[in-house]
C-alpha cells in the first residue's frame, strides 16, 4: 500500500503563515496548497512582490502523486548551495506533502548565521508554516467525462453522491456534460452503477488521475 500523503487547504492568496528570528535576521514561512508547479512559481513570485526589500526568498514545492509521479522544484535564492531549498524540500518530503509550496523570506539582520545556521532557520521557518496550516489527505481520483440528458440529471447526481464524487465543469446545451471526479477506490462502482441505471445508453469516459484534498477531522 502507498505510504499516505497530505497537502495543506490554505489557498495561495491566503496561506499558512509563521516567522522565527534568528541573530536579528527574520525568517518568515508562507506555505499552501497548489495544482502544479507553475502555481507554486505564481505564489513564489506572490511572496517575492510582498517583501521587495527582502535579502532572499526562498523556496520548495512538490506536486502530483495521484499516477505515483511527483515533480519537485527549489531554489536557495542566492543563499549558500544546500543551506535554504535543501531544508524547505526536506519539511514536504518528512511531513509526506504533496501538491504543496513552501516560500520562506530572509530580511537580512547583519550577522551571518553559517551553513548550520542557515539550514535550521529555513527548516524551522518552514515547519512553522506548515504547522500554522490546515492539513488534508490527498485522495487520488479518477476523472470522466460523462454527458447525459436533463431528465437523467438528478439520477446522475444521486449516483455521484453515493460513491463521494463531485462535479464539476459543466455544460448545459440540449445536453448536460460535466466532469465527474470519483475516489479511486470508487471508479468501478461509479461506472457500473452509471451504466446499469441508465441500461448502457450512458458511458463515463475516462480522463486522468487527479490528486483531491479531504480535510482531517
Amino acid at each position: 500500500m502507498a505510504a499516505q500523503t497530505f497537502t495543506l487547504l490554505d489557498a495561495a492568496d491566503s496561506p499558512a503563515h509563521d516567522a522565527l528570528v534568528e541573530k536579528k535576521s527574520e525568517f518568515i514561512g508562507d506555505a499552501c496548497h497548489i495544482d502544479s508547479l507553475d502555481e507554486a512559481m505564481a505564489f513564489v513570485a506572490s511572496i517575492r512582490e510582498r517583501h521587495p526589500k527582502a535579502r532572499h526568498v526562498a523556496y520548495a514545492a512538490i506536486c502530483g502523486g495521484a499516477d505515483g509521479r511527483q515533480s519537485e522544484r527549489m531554489s536557495d535564492d542566492g543563499e549558500p548551495s544546500g543551506t535554504a531549498g535543501k531544508p524547505i524540500l526536506d519539511v514536504l518530503r518528512q511531513g509526506g506533502l504533496t501538491d504543496t509550496a513552501i516560500a520562506v523570506t530572509r530580511y537580512f539582520g547583519g550577522i551571518l548565521l553559517g551553513s548550520g545556521g542557515l539550514i535550521r532557520a529555513y527548516s524551522s521557518a518552514a515547519s512553522l508554516a506548515v504547522k500554522a496550516g490546515k492539513l488534508a489527505r490527498i485522495e487520488a481520483c479518477r476523472r470522466y467525462m460523462v454527458t447525459v440528458s436533463y431528465p437523467q440529471l438528478g439520477s446522475l447526481q444521486q449516483i455521484l453522491a453515493a460513491v463521494d464524487g463531485r462535479q464539476s465543469e459543466e455544460s448545459y446545451t440540449d445536453m448536460v456534460s460535466m466532469i465527474a471526479e470519483i475516489p479511486a477506490g470508487n471508479a468501478d462502482r461509479f461506472e457500473a452503477r452509471v451504466i446499469e441505471a441508465f441500461n448502457a445508453a450512458v458511458t463515463p469516459e475516462p480522463l486522468d488521475m487527479v490528486n483531491r484534498p479531504v480535510a482531517i477531522g
